[in-house]
Order: structure tokens, then sequence, then C-alpha cells
């Protein structure tokens, strides 16, 4: 019995963490992470950086794929940015911390990602 409570404990832990890690991170808990870390080039050597990295690509490409769905379908676009854009890591990084901290915690990356386009890549009147 007690190794049957014991097992399921640990199912149910496992279970929490793994629905703990597919969910969202929040854009505040992004940044409050992204401004501990260095901008030069050994940051990538740092597992943090890594993450946070793949976390902001993954904002980028869901965003963009939205763009262009909505572009597919004839809906109003929340941004128009070009096929290939740049991105400097401070200033993307500089617009995040300029979000009231209140906002940033019911944002996920991918909203910041989405108000970093409508802020950078505006579709003309």
């Amino acid at each position: 019995m007690r190794s049957a409570t014991l097992a399921l404990g640990l199912t149910l832990t496992i279970m929490a963490g793994a629905v703990q890690a597919q969910s969202p991170m929040t854009l505040e808990a992004f940044v409050n992470r992204a401004n501990r870390i260095p901008l030069n080039p050994t940051a990538m050597l740092m597992p943090d950086a890594h993450r946070l990295k793949t976390e902001a690509e993954r904002a980028f490409v869901t965003v963009r794929g939205e763009i262009r769905e909505a572009r597919a379908a004839g809906r109003t676009l929340l941004a128009c940015p070009p096929e290939r854009i740049s991105l400097d890591a401070r200033q993307f990084l500089g617009f995040l911390n300029a979000i009231p901290q209140s906002r940033r915690q019911r944002m996920t990356v991918a909203d910041g990602v989405r108000e970093w386009f409508r802020a950078q890549h505006p579709c003309p009147a």
C-alpha cells in the first residue's frame, strides 16, 4: 500500500512538472531572466540564455505564422513586417522592459513579440 501511494505521488509530481513545462512563460519571467544575462558573445554558453533564445524564437515563429495566416485569409494584419527582419537584442529587450510590469505579468512572450511587431512594422493606413 505504501509503495502504491509513493508511486501515485511520484506520478502526480511528474505530470504536474510536464504541465508546467508546457505552459507558456510569462513575459515578466522572460524579461527578468533576460535582464540577468549579459548581452555579449559568451552569453549563449549559459544554459538559461539558450532557453530564453529558444523561447523567443518560438514566439517569433508563432507570430510570423499568425501574420501569414491572416494575410492568406484576407484578414486585417496586426503588423506588416518584411520577409526578413533584423533584430537587435538590446533594443528588443529594451522594448519589452518598457511594457509596464503589470501588463507583462499577464502577457506571454508571444504577446510581447506581437507588441514589438505592431510597433516596429505597422501596416500602412
